[in-house]
């Protein structure tokens, strides 16, 4: 199985096509996006996607509501501020992660197999007991790359890739 890792799409609908692409390309049957997903107008862009999606809030999300609603209607799963999901046999927190000092308390805690975070727009995998990845930002705006990541549950791995 793999699951692709999203983070910081920030209303950019181009670089949306392209990681739905390579999504898709790749075979992965889930999607989690770890925020910053920002306009509702953008789940339109998703239906594309032949995985299921998951998504949580960003500091710059506007109307959760209406995104809630929007990714409801194309049968994601809109999980507010944080989402904890189990997928095949591995137990996975989902999270903007603004705060460090939270996420390096879930890192530590063992509770999860891995963490998925976004924010800092730096793409980055952290190995550990608990594996801590985020997959970069989807929109390109900070560092100039635009960049997912790809989970293989069954190994414990997770890779960066520039789309």
């Amino acid at each position: 199985m793999k699951i692709g890792l999203m983070a910081d799409s920030h209303d950019r609908l181009d670089a949306i096509e392209d990681a739905i692409d390579f999504f898709n390309s790749e075979g992965v049957e889930h999607v989690l996006h770890a925020g910053d997903v920002i306009s509702p107008f953008t789940s339109a862009k998703f239906c594309d996607l032949k995985a299921k999606l998951y998504v949580v809030w960003g500091n710059n999300d506007g109307d959760r509501e209406l995104l809630k609603k929007k990714f409801g209607e194309i049968g994601a799963y809109a999980l507010g501020e944080v989402g904890v999901i189990e997928l095949a046999g591995r137990r996975i927190i989902l999270l903007h992660g603004t705060n460090q000092a939270v996420v390096d308390a879930i890192e530590a805690s063992g509770m999860y197999d891995l963490v998925v975070r976004g924010h800092t727009h730096s793409a980055s995998v952290k190995e550990g007991r608990t594996l801590v990845v985020n997959p970069g930002e989807v929109c390109g705006y900070l560092t100039g790359r635009k960049t997912v990541a790809i989970f293989e549950p069954e190994k414990m791995r997770a890779e960066i890739f520039e789309i």
